[in-house]
C-alpha cells in the first residue's frame, strides 16, 4: 500500500489540537465558566464555537411544537451550565496545556495494565457469512459502480438539520441509491407527528415478556416504516446498569447482561420484521452521563472505561452478541472512551471484537459527534459517521465528507477500506429488502417517499435543509398517522405492556386488588349509606402542563411517563393516572379528593380519608440536559420532589393513622424506599416504571385486577446507593483532565455484587408479587451434549466480495462547475486538485502486523457451536391459587467450585478462576388457570456454561466439577436446584 497522507487527514487532526489549547480562553473568576468576551464566533474560523450549537444540537433546535418555541433555543455558553458536580476551576484549565504536552507516555502510564486495547488491523470485511449472501452480492454489483464522490457520500452525514431526520446521508445518485433517514429513538420515532409513545426499554425488561419484546419492536418498525424511517436508533442495551444512578439506564431493559440480550434480540426481531434496519447502541460502556463527551461537561476529553477482557465478555458485549446474532444490520459506537481510546476509533473493539469475533455483517455509525479522528476512526472500523460534522456541531466541517475524498485520493486511506464501508451500508439495504418499492418507495422526484416528517419544524411546509438557512423548501410534513387502528392500534400492545410490567411489591393484608366500588376484600364497611373515600396525592398523579412541557421531556412535572433526552418522544397523549382511577371508581359509591402537588395536604384533608393512593417518582436523562440539580444521572436514589417526605408524612396521617396506603413509582430505575417502606399504615408498593401514553389506563388495569400484576424487578432495590458498592457509583467529579473509571468491581454489579458480600436487599433482583401463587416442582437435568473444554474451531468462511481499488483521476472529485452550494452542509468533494498533497501519513501502531481471525468467532454473534444445546432443563409449575396469572420461570447457574486456571487445556497460573455465586441464563413467562399445571423446558447452551478466558481469548467450558442449576421466581427466591 501506498504510504502517501495528507496532514489534513492526519488521525488528531491540528482543528482537534488547537480545539484543545482553546481551553484556556476561559474565563474561570466566578464558579460558572463562561467564554471571554473577545471570544465572539467567527463563521470562517473552523475552530470558533457557534453558540447557537454548542450546546449539543437538540438544545439548539428552534422547534415550534404546539405553537411554543423551545425553551432551549438560547445562545449557550462554551461549556454549559454550572455543574455544583463539576467544578471547572483556574487550576484544572491551567493544567490542560501540561496534559497535553507531556503526551501518550503520561496517558498509557494512567491505564492499568490488565485494562488495554491492543491494536486490530486491518478491519474484517463484510460479506463472509451465508445469511448476509446475496444482500452482499447484490451491494457490491452497486458499489463497484458508484463514485468516489458517490461511496464518500453514503458513508458521511450531511450536518446536523441537513435533511429531515436528525441524521441524514447523501444520495448515491447516479446509481439510484438514496439518502437513508436515520431517527431516534429506542421508545418511539422521535420528533415526529402521530406516532406512539411506548413504554421505556426498562419497563419493557420488567415484563420479562418475549413476544411483548417483539411486538412492542414490530409495532415500532411498522411506524418508522410508514413515516420513511429508514434505520431506528434503537434499541439500547448499553448502559447495563452497572451504576442504578445512571441517567440513561431506562433505555435499555435491565442490569444484567441475559434480560438484556433477550430484550434486545427480540426487539430487533420486530424492527426488522418490518424492513426497518435497528441500531443496537451505545457500543460500548457508556455506563454514565457526566463526562461522557468532550467539552459537554467543561473537560476537553471524555471519561475512559477501563475495563479487563473477561468482564467485557461476560457482562457488556453480552447483549451485543445476541443483537448481532439476532441479525442487527447497524451498530452505534459511544461517546466516551475504552481503555483511553475513544470507542469510535478503537480496532480492538470494533475491528477485533465486534466484526471478527462477533462476525458483525452490518455498518457501524458514529453517536452524534462521537468520531474524534478521521482516517483513523476509518481504520479502526467506523462506516458512517453522523451526522456528518466534525469536531463541532453543526458547523459543516466534517471529518469525513472532502477530507475522506481526499484521504483516498492521497493514498492514506486504502480503497479497500472504503468500498467494505459503503458495501456494510448498502448491504444492509438490501438485506432489509428496502430496495422494495411496495415498502420503501423511491424519494422525490422519482416517486414520493422518502421521510414525510421533519424533526425541525410543524409546519407542513419548510425548508429542506433546515440547518442551513437557505435553499429549496417544499412539503417537509404530510402528518401521516401511523399508530395503527382498531384491534392493531398500538396502543393496545403500548398498555399490555405497561400493566404487564407493573411490579407488585408490597400487598400487605391483601389490599390489592381495588373494588371499584371501594369497600372490597378485607376492608371494613363504614356506617350505613356511608362512601368510600379516596385521596389521590402527588405531582406524578396528575397531567402537570402537558407531557410535551419541556423539550425532550427535559423536567420533572406531572405524571412521569419516561425519561428525557434524544431517547424520548412527543406524546400523542399521556393518560394521568388521577384521569383513569376518576373514571375507574363508582361515583355512586366512591368519594375521590385530589392533591395534585408534593406539598403534604393539611392532615384535617385525610382524617376520615379510607384509602391514600400517593404518587412518587424520580427522573433522569441524556447528559446534554439537566433539572432541578440532576444532570443526566440522578444525584441519589431517592424520590425525587420530595417524594420521600410526602409518603412518609401521608402514610402517618392517613384516616386519622387509621387509613390505609397505597405507593406508586414511576422512576428511570432503583428507588430507595428504606424511610417509610415499613410504616405500619403502608399496605401496598407498586413500581410502575417509565409506562408511555398509556399510563393511567395500565395502572387501573392492575390496581383492580382486569390483569394480574407479573412484573419483576429488571434490577435490584437496594437499601441504600451504598450498597451497590464502589462499582455502582456515578463518578461525579473529574478525577483529572481525562476523567479514569476503572471497572474494578468486574463481574460484580448488580444482584451479583448483592450475592458476593451477602448484602440484604430490600427487593431482589427478578423479584415481583401476583393476586395469585405458584408452586414448582419436578425439576429434571438432562445432559444433552458431553462437555468440552472449547467450541468447536472457527468455521471456515465465505470470501468476501471484490470490487476494484483503483484510485480515481483527482479531477472527477472537484466541485462541478456551476454547483450551488448550501451554507453547513457537508459534500463530499474537494476544491482542486491541488488539495491532494503527498506525505507521510502516521499510521497507528499495529497497523502494518495483521491479527489472526478469532477462533471465538465465525458466525453472527460468535462461534455457532457457542449455541450448541449442552444440557435441558424440565419443571413443573402450578397455579396453586384462585386467579389465573402469569408466573416468570427463572434459571441461574451456579459454576463448579475449584475451576483451575487453563490455557489450551493445561494449567496456567495459581489459584482458581472466581464465579459469581449464581447468574441468570434463562427465562420464560407463562400463564395459567387456577388450579392448573403445565411443564416448562429450558436449554442450557455451550456459552451458558462457558467463561471467557483472557488467556486462551475464547469461552471455555469447565469440564470438572458439577454446575449447579437453580429455578425460582426471583434471584433469591429459589425454589428448585440441581447438578449437572
Amino acid at each position: 500500500m501506498s504510504r502517501r497522507g495528507s496532514a489534513e487527514s492526519d488521525q488528531k487532526t491540528s482543528e482537534e489540537v488547537a480545539l484543545l489549547k482553546r481551553t484556556n480562553h476561559l474565563d474561570t473568576s466566578d464558579s460558572s465558566t463562561r467564554l471571554r468576551d473577545d471570544d465572539t464566533f467567527d463563521e470562517n474560523d473552523p475552530l470558533n464555537i457557534d453558540p447557537e450549537y454548542v450546546d449539543r444540537g437538540e438544545r439548539s433546535k428552534e422547534r415550534q411544537r404546539g405553537g411554543r418555541s423551545s425553551r432551549f433555543a438560547v445562545v449557550r455558553k462554551f461549556i454549559l451550565r454550572r455543574k455544583k458536580c463539576c467544578i471547572a476551576s483556574t487550576a484544572i484549565a491551567s493544567v490542560v496545556l501540561i496534559i497535553i504536552s507531556i503526551g501518550a507516555a503520561l496517558l498509557r502510564k494512567s491505564v492499568p495494565e490488565t485494562r488495554s486495547s491492543p491494536p486490530w488491523y486491518p478491519t474484517p470485511p463484510g460479506g463472509t457469512l451465508p445469511s448476509w449472501k446475496n444482500a452482499y452480492e447484490k451491494a457490491a454489483r452497486l458499489v463497484d459502480q458508484m463514485s468516489l464522490i458517490e461511496k464518500v457520500n453514503i458513508t458521511t452525514g450531511t450536518g446536523w438539520q441537513m435533511g429531515l431526520c436528525v441524521g441524514n446521508t447523501g444520495p448515491a445518485v447516479n446509481v439510484k441509491f438514496p439518502s437513508l433517514c436515520l431517527q431516534d429513538g429506542p421508545l418511539g420515532i422521535r420528533f415526529a407527528d402521530n406516532i406512539t409513545a411506548f413504554p421505556a426499554g426498562i419497563t419493557v425488561g420488567a415484563t420479562w415478556n418475549r413476544d411483548l419484546m417483539f411486538r412492542r419492536g414490530q409495532a415500532h418498525g411498522r411506524e418508522a416504516r410508514l413515516k420513511g424511517v429508514n434505520i431506528i436508533l434503537g434499541p439500547a442495551m448499553g448502559p447495563l446498569g452497572k451504576m442504578p444512578a445512571a441517567g440513561r439506564n431506562w433505555e435499555g431493559f435491565g442490569a444484567d447482561p441475559v434480560l438484556q440480550g433477550v430484550a434486545a434480540a427480540e426487539t430487533i426481531k420486530g424492527i426488522q420484521s418490518e424492513g426497518v434496519i435497528a441500531t443496537a447502541k451505545h457500543f460500548i460502556l457508556n455506563e454514565q452521563e457526566h463526562f461522557r463527551q468532550s467539552f459537554e461537561w467543561g473537560l476537553p476529553t471524555a471519561l475512559s472505561s477501563n475495563i479487563d477482557d473477561r468482564t467485557l465478555h461476560e457482562l457488556y458485549l453480552w447483549p451485543f452478541a445476541e443483537s448481532v446474532r439476532a441479525g442487527v444490520a447497524s451498530i452505534m459506537c459511544s461517546y466516551q472512551m475504552v481503555n483511553n481510546s475513544y470507542a469510535c476509533g478503537n480496532s480492538k473493539i470494533l475491528n477485533g471484537i465486534l466484526k471478527d469475533e462477533l462476525g458483525f455483517q452490518g455498518f457501524v455509525q458514529s453517536d452524534w459527534l462521537a468520531q474524534r479522528s478521521g482516517v483513523a476512526s476509518a481504520l479502526a472500523g467506523l462506516d458512517m459517521s453522523m451526522p456528518g460534522d466534525g469536531l463541532l456541531w453543526a458547523n459543516g466541517k466534517s471529518l469525513w465528507g472532502r477530507r475522506l475524498t481526499l484521504s483516498v485520493l492521497n493514498g492514506s486511506l486504502p480503497m479497500s477500506r472504503l468500498n467494505d464501508m459503503a458495501t456494510r451500508i448498502v448491504a444492509a439495504w438490501y438485506q432489509l429488502k428496502q430496495d422494495d418499492p411496495q415498502n420503501f418507495p423511491s424519494p422525490p422526484p422519482e416517486g414520493e417517499g422518502g421521510p414525510n416528517f421533519s424533526s425541525w419544524t410543524n409546519e407542513e411546509t419548510g425548508l429542506l435543509y433546515h440547518g442551513s438557512g437557505e435553499g429549496p423548501t417544499g412539503r417537509v410534513n404530510k402528518f401521516l398517522n401511523v399508530q395503527g387502528e382498531g384491534n392493531d392500534a398500538h396502543g393496545i400492545v403500548a398498555r399490555q405492556i405497561a400493566a404487564e410490567a407493573t411490579v407488585l411489591l408490597k400487598n400487605d393484608d391483601n389490599i390489592l386488588p381495588l373494588s371499584r366500588s371501594g369497600w372490597g376484600e378485607g376492608w371494613t364497611k363504614g356506617p350505613a349509606n356511608s362512601k368510600f373515600k379516596v385521596a389521590i396525592i402527588g405531582d406524578d398523579a396528575g397531567e402537570g402542563k402537558g407531557p410535551n412541557f419541556c423539550p425532550d421531556r427535559g423536567c420533572n412535572q406531572g405524571t412521569l411517563g419516561s425519561g428525557w433526552g434524544s431517547g424520548a418522544v412527543e406524546f400523542p397523549y399521556l393518560v394521568a393516572p388521577v384521569k383513569a382511577l376518576e373514571n375507574a371508581f363508582d361515583p355512586n359509591e366512591v368519594i375521590i379528593s385530589t392533591f395534585l402537588t408534593n406539598d403534604v395536604p393539611p392532615s384535617n384533608e385525610l382524617l376520615d380519608v379510607d384509602l391514600c393512593l400517593i404518587f412518587i417518582n424520580s427522573d433522569a436523562g441524556e447528559g446534554y440536559l439537566g433539572h432541578d440539580g440532576i444532570n443526566g444521572d440522578r444525584n441519589d436514589l431517592f424520590a425525587q420532589k420530595g417524594g420521600d417526605k410526602l409518603a412518609k408524612s401521608v402514610i402517618q396521617s392517613c384516616g386519622s393513622g387509621n387509613g390505609k396506603s397505597i405507593v406508586i413509582v414511576h422512576s428511570v430505575g432503583p428507588v430507595v424506599v428504606e424511610n417509610w417502606v415499613d410504616e405500619p399504615g403502608l399496605k401496598g408498593l407498586i413500581f410502575a416504571n417509565l409506562p408511555g401514553q398509556e399510563s393511567g389506563n395500565a395502572l387501573v388495569d392492575v390496581l383492580f385486577g382486569d390483569v394480574n400484576p407479573s412484573g419483576k424487578l429488571p434490577y435490584t432495590v437496594g437499601k441504600s446507593l451504598a450498597d451497590y458498592g464502589a462499582g455502582g457509583q456515578v463518578l461525579y467529579r473529574p478525577n483529572g483532565i481525562i476523567p479514569q473509571q476503572d471497572y474494578s468491581e468486574g463481574l460484580y454489579i448488580d444482584y451479583r455484587h448483592f450475592d458476593k458480600y451477602a448484602i440484604p436487599t430490600r427487593y431482589e433482583f427478578g423479584y415481583g408479587l401476583s393476586y395469585t401463587t405458584f408452586s414448582f416442582s419436578s425439576l429434571k437435568i438432562t445432559p444433552t451434549k458431553p462437555k468440552s473444554p472449547l467450541p468447536s474451531p472457527r468455521p471456515t468462511l465465505l470470501s468476501p466480495p471484490s470490487l476494484s481499488t483503483n484510485i480515481p483521476s483527482a479531477d472527477k472529485a472537484v466541485f462541478p462547475d456551476g454547483f450551488l452550494k448550501l451554507k453547513k452542509f457537508v459534500y463530499p468533494y474537494i476544491r482542486s486538485v491541488d488539495e491532494v498533497k503527498a506525505g507521510d501519513y502516521p499510521y497507528p501502531d499495529g497497523y502494518d502486523s495483521p491479527n489472526e481471525p478469532s477462533q471465538a468467532g465465525g458466525g453472527e454473534g460468535g462461534n455457532p457451536s457457542l449455541w450448541d444445546v449442552h444440557a435441558e432443563v424440565a419443571l413443573q409449575v402450578s397455579n396453586t391459587g384462585g386467579r389465573k396469572g402469569k408466573e416468570v420461570v427463572q434459571l441461574y447457574v451456579s459454576f463448579p467450585d475449584d475451576v483451575p486456571v487453563n490455557r489450551n487445556g493445561n494449567t496456567w497460573g495459581e489459584g482458581s478462576v472466581d464465579f459469581p455465586v449464581k447468574v441468570l441464563r434463562n427465562f420464560t413467562k407463562i400463564e395459567l388457570d387456577p388450579s392448573t399445571s403445565t411443564i416448562v423446558s429450558f436449554q442450557l447452551t455451550r456459552k451458558d456454561l462457558s467463561y471467557w478466558s483472557v488467556y486462551d481469548q475464547n469461552w471455555i467450558m469447565p469440564t470438572n466439577g458439577k454446575f449447579t442449576i437453580w429455578v425460582g421466581n426471583s434471584s433469591q427466591d429459589i425454589s428448585l436446584s440441581g447438578m449437572l
